[in-house]
């Protein structure tokens, strides 16, 4: 869409969209309009991970931490095409963080040493010693991000575009690490942990200076009328999300918005099928038996009190139950 709208068009990272093989070349016309390429469909192995670049199957390796790689090719991608005479549209997609964790960078290791790392109330005592163990690289992981993030964020700036360009970060999912009983590499589970991901969105012209917390709902199918609405691109019939620009141009929320969390195909053993939403303030999930969990976020941000089947909640309950189905009505 932003390629036909005369956007330059870039993908730089993993992709995970197309589901041919997880080391399988990605021909041009599999990368939905993405011309400058140097992506792989997925590997966690970050000091040695391949991808593939142009028109070319030959697999290439990034030099180093991959993340660290792809964030120099990013910022070269910036400055080539800062002053272009078209504007561009280039997604960095990184794999971190996500196992293996122990593959970090040492230096951001040991940055957390285990013995200091606080644990949240909701883990488990059996879970501890294994969270423990994962917990310094996931962190590794995060902070060596946070370098990348900043050293893109500063290239915009150097550029003398930065006031002039959308930047968004964001990310598919979050680890559960032990909270709730669920193993630390585990996600696609509908708790906090998991499926509350950040969404940070910097557009100086809209916002000025000045950054604010919005506490509507924001899903994934969302993102792209958004985008294309803050671009001024026309948005498809065909689209599902939302288009939520408002949120940004007006700051007005809708605070009732739900978002839908569902686990549609779950394919590893101790995943089952689920439909959920998340609200500004409450949880609430069921599955193939009827409901499962039901939160309220602001009395119980670990969600440790589930009101599933709590007779003084039994109005809630219905009404968020009726608008789970009224959620699932709206995409069929």
């Amino acid at each position: 869409i932003f390629k036909a709208a005369g956007y330059e068009t870039a993908y730089i990272g993993k992709w995970h969209l197309d589901g041919h093989g997880r080391s399988s070349y990605i021909p041009p016309e599999r990368r939905q309009g993405f011309d400058y390429w140097k992506a792989a469909e997925c590997d966690h192995n970050y000091p040695r991970s391949h991808y593939y670049t142009g028109s070319s199957p030959e697999k290439k390796l990034w030099e180093g931490y991959d993340a660290f790689a792809q964030t120099q090719d990013a910022r070269q991608y910036i400055r080539d095409h800062a002053a272009g005479k078209k504007p561009f549209l280039l997604v960095v997609s990184y794999g971190t963080p996500h196992f293996p964790h122990q593959t970090a960078p040492k230096e951001y290791m040991e940055m957390y040493p285990p013995e200091k790392l606080k644990l949240p109330p909701n883990i488990p005592e059996g879970k501890k010693a294994a969270v423990l163990n994962e917990l310094p690289g996931y962190y590794a992981h995060c902070t060596a991000l946070d370098k990348c993030i900043g050293e893109v964020a500063q290239t915009l700036q150097e550029s003398g575009i930065a006031d002039n360009t959308i930047l968004v970060f964001t990310s598919d999912h979050g680890e559960m690490m032990g909270s709730h009983d669920v193993r630390p590499c585990l996600k696609q589970v509908p708790w906090d942990e998991s499926c509350r991901v950040p969404f940070l969105l910097r557009y100086p012209p809209i916002h000025g200076k000045s950054g604010r917390v919005v506490k509507t709902p924001v899903n994934t199918p969302d993102i792209l009328p958004t985008l294309l609405s803050l671009s001024g691109i026309e948005i498809p019939r065909t689209i599902e999300g939302e288009n939520l620009s408002g949120l940004v141009t007006t700051g007005n929320e809708n605070l009732d918005r739900a978002a839908l969390i569902m686990s549609v195909s779950p394919f590893i053993p101790d995943l089952r099928e689920y439909r959920g939403i998340r609200t500004s303030r409450y949880t609430y999930v069921k599955t193939l038996e009827g409901p499962w969990l039901f939160f309220d976020n602001e009395a119980d941000p670990y969600q440790m009190n589930n009101l599933v089947g709590k007779p003084e909640h039994a109005e809630l309950q219905k009404k968020l139950d009726e608008r789970l189905g009224v959620e699932l009505t709206k995409i069929g």
